[in-house]
């Protein structure tokens, strides 16, 4: 299959989306404490506006790849790119809460779609080998910029005003759309058999939400306790639902026989570790720079830009360290940085310079640079060609997960932790309270790491003997 200009001209399209998916979700952040002031938002439902993005992009993950594939990929994209430019926009002019809930979770079902089917565009537009490699690799440095930017871009929108960080994307998504309707085609007819498990996308997301929502809920135990056990109760209710779906389906949403890989259960365990920790160590962040020391929007963006350090590290010198020691090990090393960049943090105070806070940003940047690509490698390793789709999926689902259920516990602790409490001194210790679930977060994906390596040396003196 030749590329040609047409081809480079889809890969630069599609690197606009996925730029775009990393910038609205980065820009949001930093204009959560502008939201929660014009708003009146509690620190719960601010918290659950980033949530039901990242709920509604990993619950519907798995059927927007699935879509692709039977719907047909460039349909999808343009489908799914209009419904996100939309509801990106009715973000901008919410007056209320639960307004920016609602957009927010449809937005992250339209990224859901147009994601799995913008990467589909990318592998059957390159042939396997180099040129494929260097279009992904080009593609996953551009979502990694859009996240590194956007918290810039974020800071510089909501210093003119926080609903200009969700007009934006709907500026860029309509030239996105405007390219990708003359550029980009299908590559092959979709298959002819087959069909959509809905009852388990939907049981799944329902799973998540509830299980979410229930986290939330403990930042408030003695006010409606059985509420509380009743989201757990539903939420572990329809998890069983979605394994007797799967079970069942003709067409399932993910084959449970894949489950039995060792290796693609640990990485997808510590891929939601490894975002719980970093989403939540943001949130925290966030609300520090901005609530406790009077930081302003653009100041908070560019503090955490230091963390963006694996745009340069992931493409350079990742690929290296893997070839010379492997992922296990690489990902392990990755991990133990973000251990420490957490630790250091603890110690945090209201009179901490800026230099103080850079080795904990850039060791960030190294856990994400040697633990996010690595993962995904060993997510994908050993799976069946025809199941590569569901373990990217999974792998994908699990990440966005991670997020939501990171940002659930920061808050829930935070919030317990504040009490009836005011004054900075109150907020500071609440923080460092928090700041214990991205530590355990981590320290927990570190010894699964551990656990994983020395799985991989006993098969191999097995292998040996």
């Amino acid at each position: 299959m030749p590329v040609t200009a047409r081809t480079w001209g889809v890969l630069i399209v599609l690197c606009g989306a996925i730029f775009l998916e990393g910038i609205d979700v980065a820009m949001l952040n930093v204009a959560l404490p502008s939201i929660r002031a014009d708003l009146g938002l509690s620190t719960g439902m601010l918290s659950g506006v980033v949530s039901a993005y990242v709920l509604g992009y990993g619950g519907f993950m798995l059927l927007g790849g699935r879509a692709a594939d039977l719907l047909g990929r460039r349909r999808m994209f343009l489908l799914w790119l209009v419904v996100f430019l939309l509801f990106s926009g009715l973000g901008g002019f919410a007056t209320e809460g639960w307004m920016l809930l609602v957009a927010r979770f449809v937005t992250g079902v339209a990224a859901a779609f147009m994601t799995p089917a913008g990467l589909s565009l990318i592998t059957t537009s390159f042939p396997e080998g180099p040129q494929r490699n260097r279009a992904l690799l080009v593609y996953a440095g551009t979502a990694a910029g859009g996240f590194a930017l956007g918290l810039v871009i974020g800071g510089l929108l909501t210093a003119i005003g926080w609903r200009w960080v969700f007009f934006a994307p709907v500026a860029l998504a309509l030239v996105i759309l405007l390219a990708a309707i003359p550029l980009i085609r299908d590559q092959g007819a979709p298959p002819a058999a087959g069909g959509f498990d809905v009852a388990g996308a939907v049981s799944i997301t329902g799973a998540m939400m509830l299980l979410v929502y229930g986290v939330v809920r403990l930042e408030h135990l003695s006010d409606g306790p059985l509420l509380t056990i009743g989201a757990f109760a539903a939420g572990l209710a329809l998890l069983a639902l979605f394994v007797a779906v799967e079970r069942r389906s003709a067409s399932p949403l993910v084959r449970l026989g894949i489950l039995r890989s060792r290796p693609l259960v640990r990485a997808n365990v510590m891929a939601a570790l490894l975002t719980a920790s970093f989403f939540g160590f943001q949130f925290l962040v966030t609300l520090y720079l901005q609530e406790l020391r009077g930081w302003s929007a653009v100041q908070t963006g560019l503090a955490m830009l230091a963390a963006a350090a694996d745009v340069v590290l992931a493409p350079v010198l990742t690929p290296w360290l893997v070839n010379r020691f492997g992922n296990a090990r690489v990902v392990l090393g990755g991990l133990l940085s973000g251990l420490l960049a957490y630790a250091l943090f603890l110690g945090v105070g209201l009179d901490w310079t800026y230099a103080a806070m850079l080795p904990s940003m850039l060791l960030l940047g190294l856990m994400f640079a040697f633990v996010y690509g690595p993962l995904t490698i060993v997510a994908t390793d050993g799976i069946a060609e025809h199941e590569q789709g569901l373990a990217g999926g999974l792998i994908n689902s699990s990440f966005q997960f991670g997020a939501a259920l990171g940002l659930s516990m920061v808050t829930a602790v935070n919030v317990a932790a504040l009490g009836g409490m005011t004054g900075a001194e109150a907020g500071l210790d609440a923080m460092r309270t928090a700041l214990v679930v991205p530590v355990t977060a981590t320290l927990l994906a570190a010894v699964i790491a551990v656990a994983g390596l020395r799985a991989r040396v006993r098969e191999g003196v097995l292998s040996a003997t």
